[in-house]
């Protein structure tokens, strides 16, 4: 697919990484627009095409007390006026069948989860609705194996696939990214590197994950050097106090000086 196919996304043509970008889950109007206004105006500044993200629900929590969302359409209502207000795509995560239409009313591009990406029936609810379908990789999966999750795409009638890398399981409590799977994944599909959840730290005693944000531009780097087509982070203005995985979210403070570093790395690489 080409990334003209996604509605309002801007500077396609500037041959940057493309970014998914935002809170991890939606926990107010204010702040999702707070989020996407801050975000915006640095990836316009930089000409990189930008897809604001979060999630209208969380259905894979530690703990049956987590934070799970503050209601369905409520969520998907604040995704449209952020879409509405500053011209931008928009892309949140469904868990279930019957949220791929849901969501497709309201939002451009419909994200698997990465646990979920091996459920055909989910798979091709969202690739029916005609939006763009970014399947994320499951951190049990083989690069090799995510061609099938771009084939079932392909045969419920729709071309326009993506995938995320959020790495691959090191142990009980680790997560490490294999960059040989990139070029294997971008002869699939545009392929993505989420850098943040790449980043956690799962099934920590306490039930709530953690994580190493100190190493979001590490990641980040080997990322853009590897040629990769995107990147995904996600940013907070309070991760300390963000609902859903604040522990390895992105400062929304330090998003500008990571993000002009990876524009000069990527025009580097474009020169090799």
């Amino acid at each position: 697919m080409n990334l003209q196919d996604v509605p309002k996304l801007k500077h396609t043509n500037s041959n940057n990484f493309f970014l998914l970008c935002g809170p991890c889950a939606i926990e107010s109007e204010d702040m999702a627009l707070r989020i996407a206004e801050k975000v915006l105006d640095i990836t316009d500044d930089l000409k990189i095409p930008y897809v604001f993200k979060g999630s209208f629900k969380k259905a894979n929590r530690s703990r049956i007390d987590s934070f799970t969302g503050i209601g369905n359409e409520k969520a998907l209502k604040i995704l449209r006026k952020v879409s509405e207000t500053f011209d931008v795509p928009t892309v949140t995560d469904i868990h279930e069948i019957s949220d791929a239409t849901l969501a497709a009313e309201y939002v451009d591009v419909l994200q698997i989860p990465a646990f979920l990406v091996r459920q055909t029936d989910l798979v091709v609810a969202a690739a029916q609705t005609g939006k763009v379908v970014n399947l994320k990789k499951g951190q049990f999966m083989s690069p090799e194996a995510m061609k099938h999750a771009v084939q079932k795409v392909k045969d419920s009638g729709n071309d326009k696939a993506w995938i995320t890398d959020r790495g691959t399981m090191f142990g009980y409590q680790d997560m490490i990214v294999d960059f040989r799977g990139i070029p294997t994944m971008k002869a699939y599909a545009p392929t993505v590197l989420d850098v943040t959840h790449s980043l956690q730290q799962p099934n920590q005693n306490i039930g709530v994950t953690g994580g190493r944000p100190d190493m979001i531009e590490t990641i980040a780097r080997a990322g853009i050097v590897n040629n990769v087509d995107g990147l995904f982070i996600e940013t907070h203005f309070d991760p300390a106090n963000a609902k859903s995985d604040g522990a390895n979210m992105l400062h929304l403070d330090n998003l500008e000086n990571l993000l002009s570093n990876l524009v000069a790395i990527r025009k580097t690489v474009n020169g090799l």
